[in-house]
């Protein structure tokens, strides 16, 4: 399963060729916590395109929530960020909490907050 975060969707919304990046027949969702990004963005800037776009598309995606193990694993996270200094936006660390919950293998996206994030779990012995 492939994790498809928020900053895919922005450029994905302008150029809808990137339904290619998914491998044919690979399995993708979005989390909860990317659903939340993308439609606050959409309301905040009043675009009734891209709110009509991402309403259907979020409606044809398997949408994974937030959990308890999924908190259990970003508190994880966000404690061994913090421990080394790193300082991580609090809704990437919650989006790879989830992924690791779903054993997600990939998140595709343009945010380099996630290399951060896979450095410290490669260090400490844990594959995302």
């Amino acid at each position: 399963m492939i994790i498809l975060g928020a900053l895919f969707f922005i450029v994905f919304f302008r150029n809808a060729n990137l339904h290619t990046a998914i491998l044919d027949g690979e399995k993708s969702a979005v989390t909860v916590i990317s659903c939340y990004e993308i439609m606050a963005g959409v309301r905040r800037i009043k675009s009734p395109k891209e709110e009509k776009f991402f309403a259907h598309f979020f409606s044809e995606i398997e949408i994974l929530d937030f959990t308890l193990p999924a908190a259990r694993i970003a508190s994880d996270i966000g404690a061994r960020m913090a421990s080394d200094g790193n300082r991580v936006n609090a809704f990437d660390i919650l989006i790879a909490g989830i992924a690791l919950a779903h054993h997600a293998p990939e998140i595709l996206t343009a945010d380099l907050d996630f290399l951060d994030i896979l450095k410290i779990f490669r260090v400490r012995g844990q594959g995302v």
